[in-house]
């Protein structure tokens, strides 16, 4: 089961244990079994700081804090606070990435499913495309009913999502298209052949929203399914 510490401490000197978790950093290179840190300040209350550490198990985060260089790092982290920091350890008993989720969302609702509707939902009305089979980007979810129209038109398809990324605002897909050639496709007619086609997708969020996406894909492997 994953786990992860809660670290709430007060300190007028944040800038110096700024440069203090940059150092624990470099010095538990290739030891640390801490998978994710985040740190937060209250917005009232500038010396009110928290830090969230994700450790794979409890056990692994035993093995961080036997660490010799953590316990240093403690130390001195003690020292520039106004008081001892107090730490929460809590069993991650469920996750939810929503950025995460709203991809598969566009992935297997609107690509898929067909729900054009959806698309206001999830995507930025100024979203931004970028698609390596389009000489330039195209801005507008307008777009995006389109490019999706268009290829059920062409095709009966589906996606499996191989693989997703998340990191910050954005959400990295891999995935492998399956779909078989019902209509015309940039001028070659129906053919009924069945086509496969991997690809990658990055998109990115704002305010809950894919504001912009970038679309790799095999199209010249597609293409010579469908013409050889």
């Amino acid at each position: 089961m994953r786990f992860a510490q809660i670290i709430d401490f007060k300190t007028d000197r944040f800038d110096d244990m700024d440069r203090l978790m940059d150092e624990w950093v470099d010095q538990t290179k290739g030891k640390r079994t801490a998978t994710h840190s985040l740190i937060g300040k209250d917005r009232s209350d500038d010396a009110h700081i928290v830090e969230i550490v994700e450790f794979p198990s409890y056990d692994e985060a035993m093995k961080n804090s036997q660490l010799p260089e953590t316990e240093r790092i403690f130390q001195d982290m003690v020292a520039l606070c106004d008081g001892v920091p107090t730490f929460t350890d809590l069993d991650v008993v469920r996750e939810e990435q929503l950025n995460e989720a709203t991809s598969r969302r566009f992935f297997h609702e609107v690509a898929v499913g067909g729900n054009l509707d959806a698309v206001d939902e999830i995507f930025a009305s100024d979203y931004r495309d970028h698609d390596v089979a389009k000489p330039t980007e195209t801005v507008g979810s307008q777009h995006i009913r389109n490019d999706v129209s268009g290829w059920r038109a062409a095709f009966d398809f589906t996606f499996s999502l191989e693989r997703e990324i998340c990191q910050g605002d954005d959400v990295v897909t891999l995935w492998t298209w399956t779909g078989t050639h019902k209509g015309d496709f940039m001028g070659i007619a129906p053919t009924g052949r069945q086509c496969i086609m991997t690809g990658t997708t990055i998109f990115r969020f704002k305010d809950g929203k894919i504001q912009e996406g970038w679309w790799h894909e095999d199209l010249m492997g597609l293409m010579r399914q469908l013409t050889g």
